[in-house]
Formats: structure tokens, sequence, C-alpha cells
């Protein structure tokens, strides 16, 4: 699928297409409120409302924002956009599903202080900067039976994330696995992170998951 990428925003890679392929899996039915956060060019966002998803979408990038717009609307697809940091620009709001490919790569860096491109990856020192954030305010965001998708790097904690999520009221599970070579980041932070004991001496190659989480409903007695 061809979409407009201006310079800093991040483009569809093996993330990307692992969460679509988990997303048309969990048969989510036509017309259900779907909302992604951090949608770059809109890739999963564009793939949602290609199935008859209700779609916003969410980037902090303007630019990602300008682009996410523009790739939908020439695919005449209705997907409402906005600018802001995670759940902030849709307070109040509910959805269905929830599916978002957050920043994971653990770093040195400050993610508050990243710009640009490194926004799309810089996630602190274990990677969970946003994850965390999106495992504790995910399930205020869902209907009763709504369903979480986060895709991210093995390196950043699975069972972290999936602790996370149960302790918040969610049954959670990895649906979905997929082994991948490392990228120029990767590639340039293996010793550093090999000497932090995240990685092993000479690995060169990382798991990306896909958690998914859903809601429990608790049934009343009559």
């Amino acid at each position: 699928m061809m979409l407009l990428r201006p310079p800093g925003v991040y483009r569809p890679q093996s993330d990307t297409h692992l969460l679509t392929r988990a997303l048309r899996r969990a048969d989510v039915p036509p017309g259900a409120r779907l909302l992604e956060l951090g949608t770059g060019t809109g890739a999963v966002a564009v793939a949602a409302a290609r199935v008859g998803c209700e779609v916003v979408a969410v980037d902090v990038s303007a630019r990602a924002v300008l682009a996410a717009r523009l790739n939908a609307r020439v695919r005449g697809l209705p997907v409402r956009v906005l600018h802001g940091d995670l759940f902030a620009p849709v307070a109040g709001e509910v959805f269905d599903v929830i599916v978002a490919n957050p920043p994971y790569v653990p770093g040195d860096t400050d993610p508050a202080s990243a710009r640009g491109r490194a926004r799309t990856w810089e996630a602190g020192p274990t990677g969970r900067a946003v994850l965390d954030k999106i495992c504790q305010a995910a399930p205020r965001h869902l209907s009763p039976s709504g369903t979480l998708l986060v895709v991210h790097s093995a390196l950043s904690g699975v069972a972290a994330t999936l602790v996370a999520l149960r302790r918040a009221g969610m049954r959670a599970q990895v649906v979905a696995r997929q082994r991948e070579p490392f990228g120029p980041v990767m590639r340039g932070r293996a010793e550093a992170l090999a000497a932090r004991r995240l990685l092993r001496p000479g690995q060169r190659h990382e798991d990306l998951v896909v958690v998914r989480a859903d809601r429990i409903t608790t049934r009343q007695t009559p």
C-alpha cells in the first residue's frame, strides 16, 4: 500500500504489518469504534476503515497527522485524525478497539526530549515509557467488551505488559510473534544494550509481539 510519508514520520515496517494482521484476525465487526494511538502515516487506521470501522487516529506529530489525513482522504475513507499525546485528544471517549504501535526501543535519551523521527522509537531505559501509560489508561477508554492490541519488542518486557494489563482487569495474551533482524537504531545500540544484559552478546535480532487484552465483563447475579 503506497502511503504519503513526509520527512520525520515513521515508515510502516514489520511491526506495522504485524499489528495490521492481528487486527484483521481479531474479527472486529463493521461499525466498531476504533482508536489508533501513534498513527504515523495512518496505515493501520486506513486498514481498519476499509473493513468498516469508525476510526479515530491520534499522533503527537503534526506531520503525521497531516499524512494520515491525506492518506485516508485520497482513499475516500472517513478517518478522524487528531493531534495530541495518546488519549488526551479523546478524553472521555470510549472505543470498542484500541490499537497501538508505541515507541519501544530502550535507550538513554529522555523520550520527552526526543524530536523528529526519534520520537517514534525513544522509550527510555526499559523501553516502557509509553507502553506503561497505554496499559494503565486503555481500560478506561474501552467499552465493557472492548479489546486492546499493542505491538512492541520483546526486549521491552512481554511479561511486564501482560502483568500490567491483567492488573488493570483485562484478559491478556500474546497473539502474534515475529523475529526480525535489527534495524539501524538497534544495531547502533546493540553493544550498550548487551552491557546492560538486555541482549545476549552478539545478538542481532529481536522478537516483535502483539499483545491482545480484552476487558472482562462481570455478570451480575439476579
